[in-house]
Parts: structure tokens; sequence; C-alpha cells
């Protein structure tokens, strides 16, 4: 609109922002893909760990296209955390420690402006991802790196941390209809 500006906001508006999407509803991961959208149309650079997910999902391989997002590949995949075996667990939680230590180090290093840590918080909430370990990681984040937790049941230590909480709330959802995940929609 002609003759409008944007105010800026004093502040801290160069230090980076922790966000957490949460909640039972459908669209944590959404909002995040979101918001990686804006940024790399800004032209920051964008980093995203998926945790607990393949890569068959719709949004990898269109992410994969958008200049300035990187997708990390998901290398393993171990199926839905109540079906694994004990051993599977074990492996599990190897590798996601390990994806997460080299989200992190690639996320300073590169430098990037947004790390997308999608569904870290149900790996913490399985074990397979040490909590304070994230917690330390995100205290001691360069200043300009905003990052972003989705999943379900963040701790309050988590909350606390974060600079944004959203929960997204289910009211109704096909699934309790018996309708399954869709292509293009769910995944």
């Amino acid at each position: 609109m002609a003759g409008t500006e944007t105010k800026k906001i004093p502040g801290k508006a160069a230090s980076g922002c922790l966000h957490i999407y949460c909640g039972n509803g459908k669209g944590k991961t959404t909002a995040a893909l979101g918001l990686a959208l804006r940024a790399a149309g800004r032209g920051k650079k964008v980093l995203i760990a998926r945790f607990l997910k393949t890569d068959d999902s719709g949004e990898v391989a269109a992410l994969k296209g958008i200049v300035g997002i990187q997708v990390m590949p998901c290398e393993k995949v171990f199926g839905f955390f109540w079906q694994m075996t004990e051993e599977e667990k074990k492996e599990a939680g190897q590798y996601y420690r390990e994806l997460l230590c080299r989200a992190w180090q690639e996320a300073v290093r590169g430098p990037y402006h947004l790390l997308i840590l999608d569904e870290i918080l149900a790996a913490c909430n399985h074990g397979l991802v040490e909590e304070q370990r994230l917690i330390s990681d995100l205290r001691t984040r360069p200043p300009g790196l905003e990052v972003v937790l989705t999943g379900r049941g963040p701790s309050k230590e988590l909350v606390d941390l974060a600079d944004y909480v959203s929960e997204i709330k289910k009211k109704k959802h096909p699934y309790d209809k018996g309708l399954g995940a869709r292509e293009g929609i769910e995944y």
C-alpha cells in the first residue's frame, strides 16, 4: 500500500529467537515450513533436520528445489516408535543423536539463519535425543540463529527458554472417522 512503511520495534532485532510449534493438531510442520519459505524468500539460508520421519513426504521434494533451503536427508527409517524393538530404539537413538549433532554443526558452520528441528520434541520425549543436550545447544547458539522446534509435549524448561510458543489444538480430524493419512495432505 502506498504511503505505509514497516515499523521496526526496538530491541534484539538481530538476535535469533526460539520458536516452538506444539500440540496435538495438524499443522506444526506446516507452520515451520511456512517460516522456512518466508526466510528463503528474503534471501536467508535455512537448514531443516527431520526426526522420526522419512523423506517420503511431499514437502521434501519441493523444498529441495528452493534456493536457500537445505533438507538433511533421512538416511535410516525406523518406523513408528511404539512398533520398534528395544534394539531398534537403541539404534534410532544413536542415529537421531548424531543427526542433531550434524544439524547443529552445519547450522553454526553454514552459517544458516534458520534451523528447523522437525519432530525433535517427540525424539526427546521418547528418550531418543537427550533434551539437556538440546537445551545446552540452544543456550549457546550463535546470536543470529533462529531455531524452530516442532512436536508434542515440550517440557517446561523448553517452553521457558522459547521466545515463541504456538500450540496447535485438534478440534476435529478425519483420522477420527477412520480416514488414513493422505498423500499430498498429511505427507
